[in-house]
């Protein structure tokens, strides 16, 4: 019992140290640096420049800790919330039952090493806890999935694989984007990102939906024209871009990505008319 409460608790303690060290980087700064042109953004990492890539040790940490740049590897499959409560729990308990083993008894007990480190591991896991956005569930079929392997952009590829995984200390899955774009009203909650939806068009080609349930953005805010202009060079290139309201009463909406270019005028002003056929039947 010792020597598995011993090489527990010194296993999880320098787990413990190191998960949460930020990672190490060099910061350099270029004389071009105040050359910079001002007003561009990329699609998915919000930068002023579009030829800008994070390096990969600007993330702090594996599981979505921090937004900027890519991550040096994924936490896939489990909660590691729910891990470091477990480790914590385990080791307070492996303490607790040595003490009664050992109590009365003469010698050196590690039950007071076990409550040292097994309290300290469950309340870091309970604030990763506290901090975790469940991922995000992705609704397809074969087809579709087909369709995406060989059709779907690089954006909507880091979009996917970003949003169905546990990310830790943000508002809300793509957080930074609806802020970039406009869809956060000031003092009010961040909309949530509940699903995604892969279809497959009638031309064959990718249709990709990310579904919001936005409590205080207004539909209008999500389908204004020019905000919809700017879904697709945003999300882009080569996507066509459409808001589609999902559910009124559960106020859910979804941007709906097409691969193959830029929706024609025909397109839109065709589901125009349809949109004014049904609100005035």
């Amino acid at each position: 019992m010792k020597f598995l409460l011993a090489a527990s608790t010194a296993l999880l303690s320098t787990a413990a140290t190191t998960a949460f060290a930020p990672a190490t980087s060099k910061v350099s700064f270029s004389k071009n640096a105040r050359n910079t042109p001002i007003g561009k953004s990329t699609p998915l990492f919000m930068s002023d420049d579009d030829d800008w890539a994070a390096p990969k040790s600007a993330m702090i940490g594996g599981a979505g800790v921090n937004n900027a740049g890519e991550p040096p590897f994924e936490i896939r499959g489990f909660s590691l919330g729910n891990l470091v409560i477990g480790a914590g729990i385990g080791i307070t308990v492996l303490s607790f039952a040595d003490y009664l083993s050992t109590a009365g008894g003469d010698g050196l007990s590690m039950s007071g090493v076990g409550f040292v480190y097994g309290i300290p591991i469950f309340l870091a896991g309970s604030a990763l806890k506290y901090a975790e956005i469940e991922p995000v569930p992705c609704i397809s079929t074969p087809a579709s999935e087909s369709v995406f392997e060989s059709k779907a952009t690089e954006i909507i590829k880091k979009i996917k694989q970003d949003v169905t995984r546990h990310r830790y200390g943000d508002e809300a899955h793509l957080d930074t984007t609806v802020k970039k774009l406009g869809l956060v009203i000031p003092g009010k909650d961040y909309p949530q990102l509940i699903e995604l939806r892969e279809d497959v068009t009638d031309d064959g080609e990718l249709a990709f939906t990310m579904v919001w349930q936005s409590l205080d953005t207004p539909y209008k805010m999500w389908a204004d024209e020019k905000r919809r202009k700017r879904y697709e060079t945003f999300f882009g290139p080569d996507v066509g871009a459409e808001v589609v309201k999902i559910n009124a009463e559960q106020r859910m909406v979804g941007i709906r990505l097409t691969t193959g270019g830029p929706l024609s005028e025909e397109y839109l002003a065709s589901k125009a008319e349809k949109e004014a056929a049904v609100a005035s039947a």
